[in-house]
């Protein structure tokens, strides 16, 4: 090659160097918010882990409640309409 053909390639070979630098320096930069946006992303995965389990928790409770009330209310249903009967019997009794 030629010596004017050298200082023309020059240039172009420094400019492409300083591009591939600046395109390495980009991409660490965005594989470093990528990193930032997964730990964000592992955060909020945890924290909706531990969200669901509470709910599950809670479901849990409110499952044995309604167990609980329904087992009361088949016992205090009949106590009621007894003792409705009974109060009845006595009003009419004394008439």
């Amino acid at each position: 090659m030629d010596n004017p053909e050298l200082e023309r390639l020059i240039p172009v070979l420094e400019k492409i160097a300083e591009n591939q630098t600046l395109q390495l320096a980009r991409q660490q930069e965005a594989l470093a918010m990528q990193r930032e946006q997964l730990a964000l992303l592992q955060k909020q995965s945890e924290r909706a882990d531990r969200i669901q389990e509470r709910a599950e928790q809670l479901q849990a409770k409110s499952i044995e409640v309604v167990a609980r009330a329904r087992k009361a209310l088949a016992i205090m249903l009949p106590v009621v309409v007894i003792l409705i009967v009974y109060v009845s019997w006595l009003i009419f009794r004394l008439k």
